[in-house]
């Protein structure tokens, strides 16, 4: 009787179990530095900027979705440090058209092309005309990139190995989706359970700034945003419009300059790039008032353990972590400041 009693809960037991609801895997967001380079010079090897989002569950270690924002010099190393390939990338944005900023896009788009991988949405802004009157054009950029390729005979070359290989180069792949900065957050871009909405913000004409959202947290990437003050007096160095567009986010993550770079502090920095810039103290000062758990400062100036910075001295010479940390928290902020450096990644949750 007590074998046919374990016998039938057994039976029970399996033919239950199809309907017992399975525990789901926790979303998770992963936000890395691919790059922390501030400006056209290059100092002890960092790649240019850029900051790839991951969004995924435990099941996929956060992997499920890749975006990457900006494609500074060496962005195809330091994604490879971390095992991504650029046919993994699901989206390609883009803040502005410093190089800084975009000299790594044709490395990724070639190695994507290179291995046949699928089309991929870039998203920038629309066409755009300075003050002085030259047209910064995203969309110029993205679709001439295979040019030098083609021009140079090594798209024929690659094809002859393998004709599967589109015959336009890198730009065959690209999907280019370009929208109008406004002062207002507006979605420029989403897929699944994540979102990505941008805002206009001041440093170049076009300059625009993101927000990702998704159910495991959110992260706003300001680029090198500033104040669209250009000279003191003013409030803040910071955007309000990148300040709006961050209300009650996780994490920002932005381009830093240190005070000690000011016009009065002796670095012979030039004004007119210095006031276009957010302080590392007034970052502080936002990410507070937004009330963001995370800061990740990236696109350092000067960089740490620098002595020039491009070509303007360090007044009092390199700073350290320590150094910005300490201007963060002067400007009020009480959360979690990461002083960046090219791979740092911060996991939401945390594990």
């Amino acid at each position: 009787m007590k074998r046919f009693s374990i016998a039938i809960a057994f039976v029970v037991g399996v033919w239950l179990a199809p309907f017992v609801p399975m525990a789901e895997a926790a979303p998770c967001l992963m936000v890395t530095l691919t790059g922390t380079q501030s400006g056209p010079s290059v100092f002890n090897g960092q790649a240019g900027a850029g900051t790839l989002v991951r969004y995924g569950d435990d099941s996929n270690d956060c992997a499920a979705m890749k975006l990457q924002f900006d494609a500074g010099r060496g962005t195809n190393m330091r994604l490879s440090q971390i095992d991504v390939s650029p046919v993994q990338l699901n989206a390609i944005f883009f803040t502005h058209m410093h190089g800084d900023h975009t000299e790594g896009f044709a490395d990724v788009m070639m190695l994507r092309w290179y291995f046949k991988g699928p089309k991929i949405d870039i998203v920038c802004s629309s066409d755009a005309t300075s003050v002085l009157g030259h047209t910064n054009s995203c969309r110029k950029f993205v679709m001439h990139v295979a040019d030098a390729f083609l021009q140079s005979g090594e798209i024929a070359e690659r094809r002859s190995e393998d004709n599967a290989r589109l015959a336009g180069g890198p730009v065959d792949l690209i999907n280019v989706i370009t929208f109008d900065p406004k002062d207002e957050p507006q979605v420029v871009w989403s897929s699944g359970d994540v979102k990505v909405s941008a805002i206009r913000s001041t440093h170049t004409a076009g300059h625009a700034s993101y927000r990702v959202d998704t159910p495991a947290g959110s992260v706003v990437i300001g680029g090198d945003a500033g104040n669209d003050v250009l000279v003191p007096p003013r409030a803040s160095s910071t955007s309000e419009q990148v300040e709006k567009l961050a209300k009650g986010v996780d994490i920002i993550v932005h381009s830093a300059f240190h005070p000690v770079m000011g016009p009065d502090q002796g670095s012979g920095f030039p004004p007119r790039s210095f006031y276009r810039q957010s302080l590392a103290s007034d970052l502080g000062a936002m990410a507070q008032r937004v009330g963001a758990k995370h800061l990740m400062l990236t696109h350092l100036g000067p960089s740490l353990g620098a002595v020039i910075h491009n070509q303007w001295k360090v007044p009092g010479g390199p700073l350290t972590q320590a150094d910005y940390r300490k201007t963060v928290e002067a400007g009020g902020f009480t959360g979690n400041t990461i002083v960046g450096t090219d791979l740092a990644t911060l996991r939401l949750p945390a594990k």
